[in-house]
């Protein structure tokens, strides 16, 4: 066992095989997208998920106000997104979408779009960890986007 720094733990945590999502909001009629593989299950009954975004980040008072997001869980071939919208600020340009009915943009052709609801916000660390009751729904037959060893896989 090594003691713990910030590039060992990068490391560490580069073993564990994550699927990749762009966290969409909808904050005052400007459409705002993240990528992030934070995101995790938390429960079945009431169905809640999670994900979290460094306090850091260029958007993170918008998020931490919005009250819908949309978690879109990116398909195989959507690499370009999910690099797009790694990016500080990105524009939705090209990027293709449809609407929920809450009006949160939700990406096309991805495996899986879910729309939700923030329940909390929980500061921990260096991050803002943001727990989510899902509303609706979409699922495709399309393989997931995998990311392992800092590359996608």
């Amino acid at each position: 066992m090594k003691k713990i720094n910030s590039n060992l733990y990068k490391l560490a945590m580069s073993k564990f095989a994550t699927g990749v999502t762009v966290v969409s909001i909808n904050y005052n009629n400007n459409y705002i997208g993240k990528t992030v593989n934070s995101f995790s299950a938390l429960s079945l009954d009431p169905p809640l998920v999670l994900f979290s975004l460094d306090k850091k980040s260029s958007s993170i008072q918008q998020y931490k106000n919005s009250k819908y997001f949309g978690i879109n869980i990116l398909a195989k071939n959507q690499k370009k997104i999910s690099n797009h919208f790694s990016k500080q600020k990105p524009k939705w340009g090209d990027t293709s979408y449809f609407l929920a009915t809450n009006n949160i943009p939700l990406i096309k052709n991805s495996s899986v779009n879910i729309n939700c609801k923030k329940i909390k916000n929980i500061s921990q660390g260096d991050h803002i960890i943001f727990v989510c009751k899902i509303i609706e729904v979409k699922i495709f037959n399309k393989k997931p986007l995998v990311y392992l060893n800092s590359k996608y896989i």
